[in-house]
């Protein structure tokens, strides 16, 4: 089923210096110092970012990945609130609450052209507030941005900073990390209570673009630039936070040799076709969720809506500084009901300015 997500991923140095009496020199240059700290370039011109980022590497079973906000004041310091999903404390899926309505959905199963009404799941912790926080400062040289964030580890960032042909957004792309191996980012000057309704989100009249790195079962995939079809997501009337789109066939997932012998793509019921909901989280701040799964894997199970290692996706909305909507950046934390080999974690971002 993992292949399905390709179809649509301080120890601080203290220098002592000798105490100086005041005088009006050093009052002088400390008001200098202070006005240049004032003066700090925020990254790109923007304030508030939405990042994802994670820790992926093959061998390891103690992979993470995070999802949240950076915001950036003149003053040079910066602040994060952010989910984190970690192999170490693996997290169950988790209820959202939302049940798509008839219009959008179907309580037939079997061949259809919607996908099942089913109650859509998230990462666990997502329907709740962010459980980390930090603060750190940062420095601009030329289009580097450079974050030390002030805990108890060694935590040092580093971002290209390209800003959108039209001005309106600035983009972050991890140069290196002390403990990420990936990362991206996207800010505005628009608050983090701005965001876009999900009918803005299907009209959205550009082109949206996926670009993922995933872990599964030791295994890391990078996939790049592939079309995300917003607008082949179906409008639910009632449930007006969600959107469902059901994928016909899939020629990479949902196969008989991918967890789906009987009733999978090359079985005599050849289904291959996935369930997808994109949801709102959050009205007052950007949190959307993403959630598919291979139909092939519940009828395995003679389920209606599937229990097992589905996919979910946290997303984050791209809001650029008319407010706007852009994008996402995200995170997949699906967990699996079995062994930590099996867990399907990535990091990606879906946006027009790639």
């Amino acid at each position: 089923m993992r292949t399905a997500a390709a179809v649509l991923s301080f120890v601080l140095a203290l220098a002592l210096l000798p105490v100086q009496p005041v005088t009006a020199v050093t009052t002088a240059t400390t008001a200098t110092a202070t006005a240049t700290a004032a003066a700090a370039p925020l990254p790109g011109g923007k304030s508030t970012f939405v990042v994802s980022q994670g820790h992926l590497q093959a061998a390891s079973r103690q992979n993470w990945v995070r999802l949240g906000t950076y915001r950036f004041a003149a003053n040079g310091t910066v602040s994060a609130a952010l989910y984190l999903w970690w192999q170490r404390f693996p997290k169950a899926r988790q209820r959202t609450g939302t049940v798509p309505d008839p219009s959008c959905t179907t309580k037939a199963g079997g061949v259809a052209t919607r996908p099942r009404g089913c109650e859509v799941l998230t990462a666990g912790g997502y329907t709740g507030g962010p459980g980390e926080t930090r603060t750190g400062t940062y420095t601009l040289a030329g289009n580097v941005l450079t974050i030390r964030w002030k805990i108890a580890q060694t935590w040092t960032e580093q971002w290209y900073v390209r800003t959108s042909p039209d001005g309106k957004l600035a983009r972050l792309d991890l140069k290196g990390s002390s403990l990420a191996t990936h990362g991206y980012g996207y800010g505005s000057n628009a608050a983090i209570g701005t965001r876009r309704a999900m009918s803005s989100v299907r009209a959205f009249p550009g082109s949206l673009r996926q670009d993922l790195t995933s872990w599964a079962s030791g295994t890391l995939v990078n996939s790049g630039n592939q079309p995300f079809g917003h607008s082949s997501f179906r409008s639910c009337k009632a449930t007006t936070s969600c959107l469902t789109y059901l994928q016909p066939s899939s020629r990479g997932a949902c196969q008989k040799s991918g967890g789906c012998p009987k009733y999978g793509g090359g079985t005599r019921a050849n289904v291959s076709s996935i369930q997808y909901y994109l949801t709102t989280i959050s009205k007052s701040d950007r949190r959307d969720t993403l959630w598919h799964w291979c139909t092939c894997l519940a009828m395995e199970r003679g389920e209606f809506c599937y229990t097992g290692n589905s996919h979910v996706k946290p997303l984050m909305q791209i809001i650029d500084d008319t407010g706007a909507f852009r994008g996402w950046v995200g995170v997949e934390a699906s967990f699996s009901t079995g062994s930590r080999a099996t867990d399907m974690l990535a990091v990606l971002r879906i946006s027009d300015f790639r």
